[in-house]
């Protein structure tokens, strides 16, 4: 039981350590840059996706909005949180 209670703490730790340095990185590039992209590729790919596949849906103009500031912002900074390459992002383009 103890045993349990301390692999607890131990991955609670670890976790909470990873948070906090992942949201001090956003902070400092907020700083420096005065932005951040909302997106990660991932993320922004199955926005695109769901776009498409849903024209008629009443949330698609904001999720085209969405899309269209993460794509604006790429484009804008210097260096992005997430795992961009220089080529995704020049492949980018509003909707």
């Amino acid at each position: 039981m103890l045993s349990m209670i301390i692999t607890l703490w131990c991955a609670s730790i670890v976790a909470l350590r990873k948070t906090l340095s992942e949201e001090d990185k956003k902070a400092e590039l907020i700083t420096k840059q005065g932005a951040i992209e909302s997106y990660s590729p991932r993320a922004l790919f199955e926005l695109r996706e769901w776009i498409e596949n849903h024209p008629n849906d009443p949330y698609r103009e904001i999720a085209v909005q969405r899309y269209n500031e993460c794509v604006e912002t790429l484009k804008e900074i210097d260096e992005p949180f997430y795992d961009w390459n220089d080529s995704q992002i020049s492949d980018l383009e509003r909707l």
